[in-house]
């Protein structure tokens, strides 16, 4: 976890505030074009975009921008969506950065360790931007804005919160609490790599402060540390709140292979490693329900609740 990275800017989703931008980096590509013109009809003000060398030509009706820089002097976004190959995104995140943009959205798979440890280690000397991703779908405030790649339509405004390592696991969350009309107030795909920018303990904060949230749901799977730091928070919670919220976990990559990446470049089991068995018993230990699979999750959640 990164410490000292505010969360205002995920709060601001989360929130519903109006004044909640986007601007996309490879803006003119197919891809952010695409996206682009999605989340402006989910209702998200997108206020321009970047791409190096087509600045100052419109794209979208919108302004485009030659750097990150430009953009914040002229349109001050609160996000960046980075939708760049691989092999560029640690230079997206890192220009983003240097702009001061609150919040940085990665989607991009396969991006190299080590430009995420130089990624890092820049995040840790400052405490003005947050980084989700890479290789995550990013994040939605239900009828109010999404930044990210989701599959939006199935998402319904609600009151369960979920965070989930996996972007596939977590539209099954989606779909289950949307049936049973709970809906849900934010969701956080924080990625499946070794080294992400936003946990699953970061995302538990969040929903632990919000009024709207009354349940949470927490998706781990194999490789990593992370699940164990989420039960140390949900242990804390339980014992320090009046009401605690309930929580409902699950962690993937029960049968997994030793030394294969299930889909994920994180989600690795090696020998030595905590098992996906292990993580789910220091979640339950903690006070989580721990289910098998996402499509329980919403009956599970509105017994809970009610």
């Amino acid at each position: 976890m990164l410490t000292g990275i505010n969360f205002n800017a995920i709060r601001k989703l989360y929130q519903g505030q109006l004044l909640v931008v986007s601007l996309a980096t490879g803006f003119t590509g197919p891809p952010a074009t695409i996206n682009a013109k999605d989340t402006i009809n989910y209702g998200t003000k997108v206020v321009g975009g970047v791409s190096p060398d087509k600045g100052g030509r419109p794209h979208l009706g919108l302004p485009v921008f030659n750097t990150v820089k430009e953009a914040m002097e002229e349109v001050k976004p609160d996000v960046s969506a980075v939708f760049v190959p691989a092999k560029y995104t640690a230079a997206a995140i890192l220009e983003a950065v240097e702009a001061e943009v609150p919040l940085v959205v990665s989607v991009a798979e396969h991006v190299p360790v080590h430009d995420m440890l130089r990624v890092h280690e820049v995040l840790r000397t400052q405490s003005k931007t947050r980084l989700v991703g890479p290789n995550c779908p990013g994040i939605i405030s239900p009828n109010q804005c999404r930044v990210g790649i989701m599959p939006y339509k199935q998402y319904t405004r609600g009151c369960v919160g979920i965070v989930s390592k996996s972007g596939t696991l977590s539209y099954e969350a989606v779909g289950s609490t949307s049936r049973v009309g709970l809906g849900q107030s934010l969701v956080v795909g924080m990625g499946g790599d070794m080294l992400p920018g936003t946990t699953l303990a970061d995302g538990l904060k969040i929903f632990f402060d919000h009024d709207e949230t009354k349940g949470i749901i927490v998706i781990g799977e194999i490789g990593g540390e992370a699940e164990l730091e989420a039960a140390e928070l949900i242990r804390e919670h339980r014992r320090t709140s009046p009401r605690p919220k309930p929580v409902i976990a699950m962690v993937a990559g029960r049968t997994a292979p030793e030394g294969k990446a299930m889909r994920h470049a994180g989600a690795i089991w090696r020998d030595g490693d905590i098992t996906a068995e292990a993580k789910s018993k220091a979640l339950e230990d903690a006070g989580a329900i721990i289910v098998p699979h996402p499509g329980v999750m919403g009956e599970r959640m509105k017994v809970l609740l009610h």
